[in-house]
């Protein structure tokens, strides 16, 4: 019980001073709505419909009409009445005012402490577009601590990572004043992920005329703009389609590798981190009356007369195995990931993998 209480003081605390002075103002002009209602029913004689009637026109001060105040009592009372309900009626529109005024200034506020956090950084990525791709990088970069700022000309978009705690900037990143207002020329990086290929050609070549050292990573949708997206200056070009696609044909090429790694991105940057090294990751299935089923690995290596490394074995029973030693029995049903260099294959091995294909 004392924990709620607390818990509703706390949130009445955190109301906007306005609202407070609203709240206030309705609870004391309710008060007078009784007081009058109370008083003229005693003072005047009035019955209650008609002392609530009185109430309410002296307040607003409406005018009587043909119902007569007699006594000085009554005059009295009156008077009173009208400067408390005028009163409060001032206080209750200064209250709705201040809300008013509490939110331009709290967002000119906002605004300015945005700007200057923005002319602080330095070294960060500047996303444009917080569509689909835009959340992810962002929520990719902030949980790993990097700096960024979010470029975008829809309004609710901006409010969605301005809610998610990021550094924005609204209006079209292909304007100038746009990219500067974002810290380009400080900047370490830029990612276009607009879904519209004419618009991320203009920012990337904007952006490279205002800063050639920074590095442009762009969307493009299809394969044709990926030469335009580099003539206009970027550094790489991500076509998502093309991704997707090769990664439902390596689930289906190479399930084991795909199930090992699991993020499709981490296992294209090993790939082709991998390819600049001279090898490459495959697999290899072993089928019923394959030469190699019942035999160890390090007979495997020597028959197949071939360099490579066995990383890991997927089971028949869908167990996986890293980093077997030479003497673990190859089984009817295993999967094998290799390391392997492509050049260095033997026909006895390409045969094998021809034989997985066509399984």
């Amino acid at each position: 019980m004392k924990s709620q209480w607390k818990s509703i003081r706390r949130k009445r605390l955190e109301r906007s001073p306005g609202i407070q002075q609203m709240e206030r103002g309705l609870l004391f002009f309710c008060c007078i709505l009784l007081i009058g209602t109370v008083g003229y029913e005693l003072i005047g004689g009035f019955s209650y419909t008609e002392a609530l009637y009185m109430t309410i026109i002296t307040i607003f001060s409406v005018g009587y009409g043909d119902t007569g105040i007699d006594t000085n009592y009554e005059r009295f009372f009156t008077m009173g009445l009208i400067l408390s309900g005028t009163t409060i009626g001032l206080y209750i529109a200064g209250g709705f005012i201040r809300i008013i005024a509490e939110g331009e200034i709290n967002r000119a506020v906002g605004n300015l402490m945005k700007s200057r956090n923005i002319e602080n950084l330095k070294d960060h990525t500047i996303i444009c577009g917080y569509g689909r791709i835009g959340r992810i990088i962002a929520q990719e970069l902030n949980e790993e601590g990097f700096p960024f700022v979010i470029v975008d000309s829809d309004e609710e978009r901006i409010a969605m990572a301005s809610d998610s705690g990021y550094l924005t900037v609204r209006g079209s990143a292909e304007e100038e004043s746009v990219l500067i207002d974002a810290g380009i020329k400080r900047a370490q990086a830029l990612i276009t992920v607009l879904p519209i290929d004419s618009i991320n050609v203009f920012i990337t070549l904007t952006a490279r005329n205002l800063n050639r050292q920074i590095r442009i990573i762009a969307r493009g949708e299809q394969p044709s703009t990926k030469k335009k997206l580099e003539q206009a200056g970027a550094d790489e070009v991500v076509l998502p389609a093309a991704i997707g696609a090769s990664r439902m044909a390596e689930s289906i090429l190479r399930p084991t590798i795909m199930e090992l790694f699991g993020d499709s991105s981490r296992m294209t940057l090993l790939s082709n981190d991998l390819k600049v090294l001279g090898v490459e990751l495959d697999e290899l299935a072993l089928n019923q009356g394959d030469d190699f089923v019942g035999h160890s690995i390090r007979e495997f290596e020597q028959k197949s007369q071939a360099n490579f490394i066995v990383l890991a074995i997927r089971r028949s029973d869908q167990s996986i195995v890293q980093h077997p030693a030479h003497d673990t029995i190859l089984n009817e049903g295993d999967n094998l990931i290799i390391l392997s260099n492509p050049a260095n294959i033997t026909p006895i091995l390409s045969s094998h993998t021809r034989k997985r294909e066509l399984a």
